[in-house]
């Protein structure tokens, strides 16, 4: 690591570490760059992982002073976009999802779907992610407020001619080519569409009303009935907008989903107690970053117009203490901004909503990377550069252990080939060597009885060789495999690698270095879900084990009550506690149970003494 700089200056700013190639790696911001600097300089050991790995390939850092901390965030963000360093979360961009626009540019300005990037004199509404019901609310609304929809070119001719086209004769169009309605009239409509996608439909559909009413009774019933289904077309558009608040609130509510090393933020609009847009935010994450530092590493992406800015932001707690946003969307507002984390009532249920949007994103986004044949074979071809293996490891087979305080021990197998889980092929051990608390030795015993198959003969194809074996752990646990595949005389033939838990860094025998995969790099991503994979199977394994242990418990010296009568009677009943609450003629009606015995287990669960069957947290 190299030394400290001199002259840090105590300023707001952005720092940047570089490599020996004098390429950025690593961008940050700080209130003060002296203060935040130093941290990086402490003892070695004292850092974590990630940043211990930051500062061994950094060789220099240098810094630029800003004026304000929301100078620092902004300029962060723009540093970060345009080098993209390795150490720093990846940005996905969305500029997919669709807006309204209306180019107030124009005398008659025309409203339309886009894509495309923000510019400046357009007013944009959004963005949505329902393309196809925006249009259909698109086209409803030109029956209720009728703004041109045509192009310059037609407008201008229609123009010349003075006879309007055939959109003005179906009541799509108000007709400014030919001044069937003068500039302050269509710009009424334009502000009632605007209205509209800032969510105060109630104000729309009582003028509607009262414009309805007022032409019935001045039996002007031709022009009531326009009216009638201008209102009806208004509340067609405005169905498939949920109340979400019910008192007419305008906030936002941001919420963050971290799934492994992705990353996702969601924003709801909710202008007049409904949700009238939903943006998405995809990342990557670098350094373990909490949701308040995800925000911020966005916060200049999702909020760019001062108009944009609502008064109360719904977040969790993490994130409302942030100073960074506080200070960024106050200062952008030109007024206070209060980020809020909600206590009860509606805003927890939404904030909730928002959260299960989030991590359905992330899983979204991971089950379309898993169906792309060509990302899964550069995640293969990634991972075989890194670990310096002779090819693409085609069947990757990753073993986790799992336990409660060192007892009902078990190991769990999962394979992937060619990038994709092959759960027919997954394998469950019960741990049988090892007591007490030793995850060393019971992962040697499992992946020794693995590997034993590999020499017999007679298994065939069943047992496929793996090209690459995952350990779930660290070096120790890295041994513990070696030193089964030496005990059978398989070291030359296989292999390994352990991944450590929490900073998803691999080591290869022979070297305590870890090998660091890029984030948001495939390879890292296939990684994580292989672990998580195995994980979730061991545990899974793990839990069904120790129920089936603690129910014979629970059950043990009921007198006629073997292991066999004791599977169906749970079988039938479900559970223990039906068990305990069934009362004496229930049991008595099983038909396959002696009344003897029925008798016998209803003393046994209702005597006081009886065990009581307690909820554990598995360890791995």
């Amino acid at each position: 690591m190299f030394a400290k700089p001199d002259g840090i200056p105590k300023q707001s700013g952005c720092y940047q570490f570089r490599n020996a190639d004098g390429v950025i790696i690593y961008v940050g911001k700080a209130l003060s760059l002296n203060q935040r600097l130093s941290s990086y300089f402490q003892k070695f050991e004292a850092l974590t992982v990630k940043t211990q790995a930051l500062m061994t390939e950094a060789v220099s850092v240098d810094w630029i002073v800003t004026p304000s901390e929301n100078d620092a965030l902004i300029l962060e963000n723009e540093l970060i976009k345009e080098y993209q360093p390795r150490y720093n979360m990846r940005l996905k961009d969305d500029k997919t999802y669709p807006y309204v626009a209306i180019d107030s540019r124009r005398p008659f300005p025309v409203p339309y779907i886009t894509r495309g990037k923000h510019q400046k004199g357009v007013r944009y509404f959004g963005p949505f992610v329902d393309v196809k019901g925006l249009r259909a609310t698109v086209e409803e609304l030109l029956q209720t407020f009728p703004l041109r929809s045509c192009t310059s070119h037609k407008f201008d001719h229609h123009q010349r001619l003075g006879r309007p086209c055939l959109l003005f004769d179906i009541g799509r169009c108000s007709g400014p080519c030919v001044g069937a309605i003068d500039a302050p009239g269509y710009q009424e409509l334009v502000e009632s569409w605007a209205r509209f996608f800032e969510g105060d439909v109630r104000q729309l559909r009582n003028t509607l009303q009262e414009k309805m009413t007022a032409m019935a009774a001045a039996q002007k019933y031709e022009a009531a009935a326009k009216f009638r289904d201008a209102l009806a077309s208004l509340v067609r558009a405005d169905r498939d907008q949920s109340i979400v608040i019910d008192d007419h609130s305008n906030l936002d509510v941001v919420a963050v989903a971290v799934s492994g090393g992705r990353a996702a933020l969601v924003r709801f609009r909710v202008r007049h107690g409904r949700i009238i847009s939903r943006s998405v935010h995809l990342a990557d994450r670098s350094l373990d970053e909490t949701s308040a530092e995800i925000f911020e590493a966005v916060v200049t992406d999702v909020y760019k117009d001062t108009s944009d800015v609502p008064p109360v932001i719904v977040t969790n707690e993490e994130t409302a203490a942030s100073e960074w946003i506080d200070h960024f969307l106050t200062s952008l507002r030109g007024r206070r901004v209060q980020l809020s984390p909600p206590q009860r009532g509606k805003r927890v249920r939404v904030l909730q909503l928002a959260e299960r949007d989030a991590e359905a994103v992330i899983r979204r986004d991971s089950l379309r990377r898993e169906a792309d044949h060509n990302v899964r074979s550069r995640a293969l071809q990634e991972l075989a550069t890194a670990l310096d293996l002779s090819q693409p490891p085609y069947r990757i087979e990753c073993f986790d252990m799992s336990h409660l305080q060192g007892t009902n021990y078990v190991g769990s197998m999962v394979v992937f080939e060619d990038g994709l889980s092959k759960k027919s092929e997954y394998r469950h051990f019960n741990v049988k060597e090892i007591l007490g608390n030793d995850d060393v030795g019971a992962m040697e015993e499992v992946v020794r009885r693995r590997l034993g198959y590999w020499l017999d003969e007679q298994t065939g194809s069943k047992f496929r060789r793996a090209n690459l074996i995952i350990i779930d752990g660290g070096l120790p646990q890295l041994h513990a495999a070696q030193k089964a595949a030496a005990t059978l005389g398989l070291s030359d033939q296989i292999e390994f690698v352990a991944l450590a838990k929490r900073e998803e860094l691999l080591y290869r025998p022979g070297t305590s270095a870890p090998v660091v995969l890029d984030r948001g790099s495939e390879s890292l991503y296939l990684v994580q879900r292989i672990r998580d994979e195995a994980h979730r199977f061991a545990v899974s394994f793990h839990r069904t084990k120790r129920a089936k242990s603690m129910i014979a418990t629970v059950l043990d010296g009921v007198e006629g009550l073997g292991p066999k009568r004791r599977d169906r009677l749970m079988l039938e009943m479900g559970s223990l506690d039906t068990v305990r609450a069934a009362s004496l003629d229930e049991l008595r009606a099983l038909p396959w149970l002696p009344a003897e015995v029925a008798q016998n287990l209803y003393d046994h669960v209702r005597a006081p003494s009886a065990p009581v069957l307690r909820r554990e947290r598995d360890s791995d």
